[in-house]
């Protein structure tokens, strides 16, 4: 059977809650710097076909997670993956996790329509997939208290010093995304870029509704597969670092 021709996987299609218009704001800062890539012929049929499937529209309004994936967190709990590149790695632990939902936020097109791809080919019905900001995304769809943990996975790490500014792991984003956590919910972050590693360490300490799992760095969890990159990289002795932080079981 040729791609083109395979069915996409039997799961609900999402229902965005009505709301009015946004009020007019000032240009909000972005989570992202929008580089757009090719996208394949494969990329793009996969993502017409599945997004109507899979994908969950940005509306400035809270969504009820448990309707998006038609179940409730107590039969699985929910995790948000913050930029998930081509997706790899995100249809990785999907298939392996089959008894959690993954939201994943991602603004390149190409990912998209990739994860797109392995979603179809593997069948996976735990995942939806939310093109936009992930910003945006957590302060107006996502509610406090919400989810069981967050991926965020070798982001960007902007080497040039003038560019840190853009870096994603910032305190005004931590603080959002602390609070969309459920008690006991974590955080978890990796990257291969050990000045980023730092600061990330730095500013996931000083947020008060976090707490580290590990004195500084965290051993590699068993769900986040090495990447190819990554494996490549420990070969040639460069490091990777993790970091996983926990909801403080007594913060509000």
């Amino acid at each position: 059977m040729s791609a083109s021709s395979e069915p996409a996987p039997q799961v609900p299609a999402p229902q965005a809650p009505e709301t009015s218009e946004a009020p007019a704001n000032a240009r909000p800062i972005r989570s992202f710097v929008l580089r757009q890539g090719r996208v394949s012929n494969a990329q793009l049929r996969y993502y017409e076909g599945m997004m109507a499937h899979i994908g969950i529209p940005y509306v400035p309004a809270p969504h009820d997670l448990t309707t998006i994936f038609g179940r409730s967190a107590d039969v699985a709990p929910k995790i948000l993956e913050i930029g998930f590149g081509m997706g790899e790695t995100s249809a990785q632990i999907a298939a392996a996790n089959p008894d959690k939902d993954y939201l994943g936020i991602e603004v390149h097109t190409p990912g998209v329509g990739s994860l797109c791809k392995l979603v179809a080919e593997q069948g996976l019905a735990n995942v939806r997939i939310v093109q936009h900001d992930a910003v945006e995304v957590l302060r107006d769809m996502i509610q406090p208290g919400v989810l069981a943990g967050a991926h965020i996975f070798f982001p960007d790490p902007w080497q040039k010093k003038r560019h840190h500014k853009r870096r994603l792991i910032q305190p005004p984003l931590v603080a959002l995304l602390a609070s969309r956590l459920m008690r006991g919910g974590y955080i978890h972050c990796a990257t291969d870029w050990e000045e980023y590693a730092q600061q990330m360490l730095a500013v996931l300490s000083a947020e008060p509704l976090l707490a580290n799992t590990a004195r500084d760095f965290a051993p590699r969890p068993d769900y986040r597969p090495l990447t190819k990159f990554e494996q490549r990289g420990l070969r040639l002795g460069h490091g990777v670092w993790d970091l996983v932080f926990r909801r403080r079981p007594a913060a509000l």
